[in-house]
């Protein structure tokens, strides 16, 4: 089963498109990795999302890089912005980040990079989704919506009482 981003959309075209539109927001988000001794690593990153696929450059060396070099697994949260309001909701990115390593692939997104002045040499990560989340509030309820790849997508409302939460 495929699991990138061009999936994601097949799959789940309109909240792709919401999810998409929540990263274009801001530039810089925040990646989670694994260190060495399993703890967490967070750091700031711009992702690129062109071609069907979700990506991260950063510099050569870095420890975020690293730490996906020997542990794939990633989680990348939205910036969360300037105030607490986040009217198009927050959300988040589960998922393996597979390194690029052949040349012409990495000269490749350098050509067709927006940024006039992109960084070289850099590392590259293509990232397979596992799970995508956004989660925003509709009047008084706090509403989950989950994809997954292969299973589609699910939803959870939770109100402000003592009612468990319910689909829908």
């Amino acid at each position: 089963m495929t699991n990138n981003w061009s999936a994601f959309e097949t799959e789940a075209p309109a909240f792709a498109a919401a999810v998409r539109a929540r990263f274009a927001q801001y530039p810089h988000h925040v990646l989670a990795t694994l260190r060495r001794d399993g703890s967490p690593r967070v750091a700031g990153l711009t992702v690129t999302i062109r071609g069907g696929e979700l990506w991260f450059g950063m510099m050569p060396g870095s420890l975020k890089g690293q730490d996906l070099r020997r542990d794939p697994r990633f989680a990348l949260h939205s910036n969360p912005g300037p105030d607490d309001k986040m009217p198009d909701g927050d959300v988040r990115i589960g998922g393996r980040a597979v390194e690029i390593t052949e040349a012409p692939e990495l000269h490749r997104f350098a050509e067709e990079s927006e940024e006039v002045d992109a960084p070289a040499p850099f590392d590259l990560f293509r990232a397979e989704l596992t799970e995508v989340v956004r989660t925003a509030l509709d009047g008084e309820e706090l509403v989950v919506t989950t994809w997954r790849p292969g299973r589609g997508l699910s939803t959870l409302r939770r109100g402000n009482d003592d009612e468990p939460p319910r689909a829908g």
